[in-house]
């Protein structure tokens, strides 16, 4: 009998081993809960681990303006309107149905009952309207995006009862619900607001399938699965770690060597590697950006417009595509994307013409040039996956005609930071669209009232201004779509930006995940998302 019993201990202990083999195929080299600190690589099978280009600037959703910040608040915090899976389409979000009045004056929601936060506090009307106030009262910097989607347009916030709220503007604002389910909008606890005060943005508490649980500075975000989560059977997996790793084909490495489970900024060139991988697969996200080099027009040389046109028509643009983007990009000419309503493709680009370009600098009287600044990104986005090489090849377009462009770069917030208080004379940035409107494109990016916020080439016009407003203020599409249209043949000729592509972004990630749905707005929700 004993001799028996042994073989039977030795075959459960066999059977135990082949069972935790198997489960180490999807363990991520990160420590869980259970080993902080202590030393061990503990991780479960349910994890993700995300390796992404920087780290996040506030978890805050309010005070962030980056995607990489986006990228973590999106599975904490929710907003009353969501857009589809993988489309800016309207769905029901905290909120489950609206409505709004002729006048387009007054808009009513209801809300959606018996969801906490994750502090365990009630989500309801007074929440929905204390974070309204919050932005509204506060300091418009922090505030970037209220104050572009926003401004003053919103005169009050009612809590009709428990689960009905009512906003009541001042004048029309045609892309109102649109706004609604844009990323900074989430509905934030407003306990947590009053306890943590401006640390908020490191211990967010939203309603979202996960919940915050720690942030290693240019390190890795954690967060876990929220078990009261509404929605039932999400999130599927147990934790995320948001893993910061700068340089493209590190975060590659990383994915090969199993360190990571899913990476974006994914350079172009290396997606036939990818594809040929069996254990390893690629996503393209939905295309809704721009990528740019801004001309802060406040600054020398660059004041003047025939100088910002010189500019413009150095840059080789299918040079770009070719070398940064192995052609899944096309070059642009408006600042937003053709698949928006109202882009309008009259317009004629900038063609690339060094030798135009040198007339125009001479006529401006800088026939010998001048020198200036040229910032690089840090950090790899959807639209740029690799800034510090667009930069140098940008660098010898405008050496061509004599312009000479020292290279600068900062820390990810810190270039942010700088660039929107116009210290740079020309910078590379871009944007991935946050609801699918012009407006959010145009008056966000280029209209005199969002100087301080978004407009980082503190561009004006006052004409480009009369037509943004009144394309708001306007429910009749098509006439929205004519003012933008004649917005941009303005933009244009005003030369603030030189836009520079329309990227198709590439993902990639091990080939056992399933229920990844990347959103052309950049911001992804990982609550589907597991492991097969």
């Amino acid at each position: 009998m004993k001799k028996r019993t042994s073989l039977m201990f030795l075959a459960f202990i066999l059977m135990l081993s082949l069972a935790l083999v198997g489960c180490s195929k999807n363990t991520a080299n990160e420590s869980s809960s259970e080993g902080e600190g202590s030393g061990s690589e503990e991780a479960a099978v349910d994890t993700l681990v995300f390796g992404r280009g920087g780290d996040s600037v506030s978890l805050d959703p309010a005070t962030a303006t980056d995607g990489e910040s986006f990228k973590v608040t999106k599975n904490i915090f929710e907003t009353l309107i969501e857009f589809g899976e993988q489309d800016t389409e309207l769905a029901p979000g905290l909120a489950t149905e609206w409505s709004n009045s002729e006048d387009g004056l007054t808009y009513t929601l209801k809300l959606r009952e018996g969801i906490k936060f994750h502090d365990g506090t009630d989500f309801n009307a007074e929440a929905v309207k204390f974070n309204f106030d919050r932005w509204a009262s506060g300091d418009k910097e922090q505030y970037y995006y209220y104050n572009s989607q926003f401004g003053d347009r919103i005169k009050e916030v009612k809590v009709v009862d428990d689960y009905t709220v009512e906003f009541v503007l001042n004048s029309p604002l045609a892309p109102f619900y649109k706004n609604l389910a844009m990323s900074p909008f989430a509905i934030a606890s407003p306990a947590a607001i009053e306890e943590f005060g401006d640390k908020f943005m490191e211990n967010p508490v939203g309603t979202g399938p996960f919940v915050f649980k720690e942030w290693k500075r240019n390190d890795k975000i954690t967060i876990v699965k929220n078990e009261e989560y509404w929605q039932e059977g999400l999130p599927k997996l147990s934790q995320v770690i948001f893993r910061a790793i700068p340089d493209n084909s590190a975060r590659l490495n990383a994915l090969s060597s199993g360190e990571v489970d899913l990476i974006d900024g994914v350079n172009f060139s290396d997606v036939g590697t990818i594809e040929a991988n069996a254990d390893l697969q690629s996503f393209y996200r939905p295309s809704l950006n721009i990528a740019y080099l801004g001309l802060t027009s406040t600054r020398g040389p660059l004041k003047e417009k025939l100088v910002r046109q010189a500019l413009n028509y150095a840059v080789d643009k299918e040079a770009l595509i070719d070398a940064f983007y192995a052609g899944a990009a096309e070059p642009a000419k408006n600042p937003m994307p053709p698949v928006v309503a109202g882009y309008n493709d009259d317009v004629v680009d900038y063609e690339y013409d060094p030798e135009k370009a040198k007339e125009l600098l001479k006529e401006a009287g800088f026939e010998n040039g001048f020198e200036m600044e040229l910032w690089a990104m840090p950090v790899a986005r959807p639209y740029m996956p690799d800034g510090q090489k667009v930069a140098e090849a940008l660098q010898a377009n405008f050496e061509a005609i004599g312009v000479k462009a020292k290279i600068v770069t900062y820390e990810w917030g810190t270039y942010l930071d700088k660039a929107r208080l116009g210290e740079a004379d020309t910078f590379l940035l871009g944007w991935t669209g946050d609801n699918g409107d012009a407006d959010n494109f145009l008056y966000v990016l280029l209209d005199q009232d969002s100087i301080g916020s978004n407009n980082y080439s503190f561009y004006q016009n006052q004409e480009v201004h009369d037509l943004l407003i009144a394309a708001q203020s306007t429910a009749d599409q098509a006439e929205r779509e004519k003012l933008y249209k004649e917005a941009q043949v303005l933009i244009k000729e005003d030369a603030p930006w030189i836009p520079l592509v329309h990227s198709q972004p590439a993902l990639a990630g091990k080939a056992n995940i399933t229920g990844f749905l990347p959103h052309p707005t950049g911001s992804d929700v990982l609550s589907t998302v597991e492991f097969k």
